[in-house]
């Protein structure tokens, strides 16, 4: 599996990066800009992710905004969003306007940090990433 870790915070892409390696080959973003960058790329190359993991505080462009631009531009490349790259909210924003900001943008999951390894493989296996 194709996997973005979009993260500004050393430690936590780390420790994404770290738990996700075990499901395929992760790359890495510490801002929106360099997310939107590799999105476009992985999608003009017609090896678009499987899954992002995206912070939400980040400078240069934040995770909101990032969101829609990746939806936005699976949309213009005429991938519906039911087979878009699948994309979970990492934070530490728990608040009900980013969470439902977020799901607003279809996001497909919202997982507040600390990231648990547990609550983030069930989430994988929800979203059919794993078995």
């Amino acid at each position: 599996m194709k996997i973005l870790v979009v993260e500004d915070d050393f430690t936590s892409r780390l420790l994404l990066q770290e738990i996700l390696k075990l499901y395929g080959c992760v790359d890495l973003a510490v801002d929106g800009q360099e997310a939107v960058a590799a999105v476009k790329e992985a999608i003009d190359n017609g090896e678009p992710y499987k899954l992002i993991c995206l912070d939400i505080m980040m400078p240069a462009k934040d995770g909101q905004v990032t969101l829609q631009e990746i939806r936005a531009m699976e949309e213009a490349a005429g991938i519906l969003s039911s087979d878009g790259v699948k994309i979970i909210m990492t934070t530490a924003l728990g608040d009900p306007r980013n969470v439902m900001a977020s799901y607003h943008s279809l996001c497909d999951a919202y997982i507040v940090k600390p990231i648990d390894k547990a609550k983030l493989s069930a989430e994988l296996k929800r979203l059919g990433l794993t078995s």
